[in-house]
């Protein structure tokens, strides 16, 4: 199913040309035939696989970190977030229904400040979004696939966090290279790049 998405302008794209090669539970591979500059022809390759979507959350001036455990990995750091799954119509109720999952919370507001593509030869996004003003806090949804502790932290203990580079919290450095309080995280503006249907 098509979603429009908005992906960073030097966004790595598989061409609509590519032939699916192989179909697995998690990567797509597609490859397709590329002019070279000297006229030959050679064979490119690309995996696809899900997006990704989460949010930093605030609840009482306190920012949402998790630490989360799956059976085939070690415990890791980070906001909350989750696969883009195939019933999610956009990234952003992807990021409510992850949030909503793994902390209990709804919110009231909700803003996309990043998205990136962690690897040129996987067509994969991320998106992350601010959330504030809790509407709703229930229980957490448990999943037989993870454990997940909510910690809240203020906003110098996750700066100094991310940049301890700390699980996946390094990922967000730049958000916080941008932003020296609480008050100018909420006053990030929407991230802008291109919008595809994808």
């Amino acid at each position: 199913m098509l979603m429009r998405k908005v992906i960073p302008e030097n966004a790595v794209l598989i061409p609509d040309t590519a032939e699916c090669v192989f179909e697995g539970e998690v990567f797509t591979v597609y490859q397709w035939p590329q002019e070279m500059y000297d006229g030959s022809t050679e064979t490119f390759e690309m995996i696809r696989r899900d997006d990704a979507a989460g949010a930093i959350c605030v609840v009482d001036g306190k920012i949402i970190v998790q630490t989360e455990e799956q059976p085939h990995s070690n415990p890791r750091v980070n906001f909350p977030a989750g696969h883009v799954d195939p019933g999610d119509k956009t990234t952003l109720a992807a990021a409510q229904r992850e949030v909503r999952e793994e902390t209990g919370y709804t919110f009231k507001n909700w803003r996309l400040i990043k998205v990136w593509q962690p690897y040129g030869k996987i067509e994969s996004f991320v998106y992350l979004y601010l959330a504030w003003e809790v509407e709703s806090q229930n229980e957490p949804i448990e999943m037989p696939g993870e454990r997940i502790t909510v910690h809240y932290l203020s906003f110098d203990e996750v700066k100094q966090k991310v940049y301890a580079r700390e699980g996946f919290l390094g990922d967000d450095i730049d958000i916080f290279e941008k932003v020296s309080s609480l008050d100018e995280l909420r006053m990030l503006p929407e991230f802008e790049g291109t919008t595809v249907d994808r």
